[in-house]
């Protein structure tokens, strides 16, 4: 019969049946049944998941192993390492501790060879700079190129005191020092009595004095305060040369390099030991 909704509805899917409207002799023939399925493996660690290459920036590549350059720096084999040849014959010093003083005209080089031969010598040595510690004034520094007055003859007192103290605290600590300065001998105010009583009586005082040329050629090469006008260097020169005949030991280094001046001031300074200047 019609139905008042119009044409009638499908019959029910039922099981065993095909589609709807597929006869029974049309249904496709079912699986034959296979092996049962195998049980699950047991529970365990994850296997390893396999290595992953960091991650690059972009228009990087990696690098490769390196070569085995042929240019690499090698190392020496282990072993003791052999002690330095000694710089100066055994004749000189040696780890003596001692307290030098080094007087000598602008341009004879005391700076120098003060500072190679502390840096050369076998035992702890130390350099005090003179004009160095004075520079250490920098607002009211009174140059004595602008006239010696009170103001440039009290800094040079400060200053040789400062000196004074550091190379006793240098000199109790086992640490020889050698001081560099132009002390005149015309002049008492920096001359050598007080730095015999800023450091010791075991103060041993050396003059660096070679010729007008030689002074006036180094002085040249000189820059900044350090650099003295062709006249003050004459006048320092002419005055130095009142050591002549004072009983302190002089070296006229006009044509020693700076190594040979050192030797030689080591030699002298062993004589001196053995021999104290009286002054």
């Amino acid at each position: 019969m019609e139905h008042a909704g119009g044409f009638p509805l499908p019959p029910p899917h039922e099981p065993g049946q095909g589609p709807p409207g597929w006869p029974r002799s049309a249904q496709p023939p079912l699986p034959p049944p296979g092996p049962p399925a195998a049980p699950p493996p047991p529970p365990g660690p994850p296997p390893p998941s396999p290595p992953q290459s960091p991650p690059t920036a972009p228009g990087w590549t990696q690098p490769g192993p390196r070569p085995e350059a042929a240019d690499r720096p090698r190392l020496p084999p282990g072993g003791p390492v052999p002690l330095p040849a000694p710089p100066f014959p055994d004749t000189g010093t040696g780890t003596a501790t001692l307290a030098v003083l080094l007087i000598g005209p602008a341009g004879a080089g005391k700076t120098t060879v003060a500072r190679h031969w502390a840096n050369r010598r076998r035992a702890p040595t130390a350099h005090i700079s003179l004009d160095d510690v004075r520079e250490w004034v920098c607002s009211g520094f009174a140059d004595p190129q602008y006239g010696w007055n009170e103001h440039s003859e009290a800094q040079y007192r400060l200053a040789r005191r400062t000196c004074g103290f550091a190379a006793r605290n240098f000199l109790a600590n086992g640490i020889s020092c050698v001081i560099d300065d132009a002390v005149f001998p015309d002049r008492p105010v920096v001359g050598l009595g007080g730095w015999k009583r800023h450091v010791g009586p075991g103060l041993l005082p050396v003059v660096l004095l070679p010729g007008l040329e030689t002074v006036l050629e180094r002085n040249a090469e000189r820059s900044g305060n350090r650099r003295l006008s062709d006249e003050e260097v004459a006048g320092i020169h002419g005055r130095m040369a009142g050591w002549y005949g004072s009983g302190l030991p002089i070296i006229d280094n006009s044509g020693y390099d700076v190594e040979t001046t050192a030797r030689v001031l080591d030699e002298v300074l062993a004589r001196a030991i053995a021999s104290p200047p009286n002054w």
